[in-house]
């Protein structure tokens, strides 16, 4: 079944009457992983996942936030440690920030990003089920191209899959600079909202414990196939005290993430010609090598 709006807002309703939770005037604020809802009324954003089997990874992105806040990590926090699960969907509640002062640079990822990186390596928190394990940006690759068969070119799909290969290689072969240990995952702008007090981060459900390198090359990818400003990401660098695309690892990072990208994009194909647009723009650049080629956010 297509995870869109509406059946989101249908998954929401029905785990927000046992809850005592009035939906009305719920505002869809991003619609990928999640769809995450703003509830002003009740003081509360509620993030609907969107796939169903998930709860374990729902529960330990509450446990990792309780642990961030204890830690001292500027980060959003549950407003309740239950994952409500509703047709197989899990369904969180999180203390809603007030309106952003502005909107997130990638200049204020960076104080997030070394106070995330300052944590030891070990001990690795557990959470109940789910250790905070490798970032496996190429794990749901094949789930994700399975998904899309019948909407996108087998081709296109066949050409994904050999380069995920290739991928997991050579990341198990990298030598990284900084000292492993907690990462956030998945480290955008789009991840963090600036308080009055400075900024918060947000999502965490792709948290692990490896690389560090992993959160450095997001954005700096972002700068070639998002349009992120030169400017902006020599600020982020600058900021953090180190420039990942001096490493040499960097360009496997990269390749990995963009194709872990692509593959994401498939998962929507279905009843969605922009998705199999961007899914043809997506493979067609990494198949010529096309490093520059701009990709558009899903």
């Amino acid at each position: 079944m297509i995870f869109d709006e509406p059946r989101a807002r249908a998954l929401l309703q029905e785990a927000a009457a046992p809850a005592g939770i009035d939906p009305a005037g719920a505002v869809l604020l991003a619609l990928g992983q999640n769809a995450v809802f703003d509830l002003p009324a009740e003081g509360l954003v509620a993030k609907v996942g969107r796939t169903p089997g998930a709860a374990d990874r729902a529960g330990r992105e509450l446990a990792l936030a309780g642990w961030l806040d204890g830690a001292g990590v500027p980060v959003v926090r549950p407003a309740d440690p239950a994952v409500r699960l509703v047709r197989e969907h899990p369904v969180t509640l999180w203390h809603r920030l007030g309106d952003p002062v502005r909107p997130a640079r990638p200049v204020d990822l960076a104080p997030l990003l070394r106070a995330l990186h300052a944590l030891p390596a070990a001990p690795v928190p557990s959470v109940p089920s789910v250790p905070l394990g490798r970032r496996d940006l190429l794990a749901p690759v094949d789930d994700w191209l399975t998904a899309a068969e019948g909407h996108v070119d087998p081709a296109d799909a066949a050409f994904l899959r050999v380069r995920k290969e290739t991928f997991v290689t050579a990341i198990a072969e990298l030598a990284p600079v900084l000292p492993p240990g907690p990462i956030h995952g998945d480290a955008l702008p789009r991840n963090v909202h600036v308080t009055p007090d400075g900024p918060v981060l947000l999502d965490l459900e792709y948290m692990a414990a490896d690389l560090r390198e992993h959160d450095l090359v997001v954005l700096a990818l972002s700068q070639d196939r998002y349009g992120v400003p030169a400017e902006e990401v020599a600020a982020f660098h600058a900021a953090y005290g180190w420039d990942v695309r001096e490493w040499p690892g960097f360009a496997v990072l990269r390749g990995a993430r963009e194709t872990a990208s692509a593959a994401w994009v498939a998962q929507q194909a279905a009843g969605n010609p922009a998705a199999r647009a961007e899914f043809r723009r997506r493979v067609d650049s990494l198949r010529d090598g096309a490093t520059d080629v701009r990709w558009f956010a899903f």
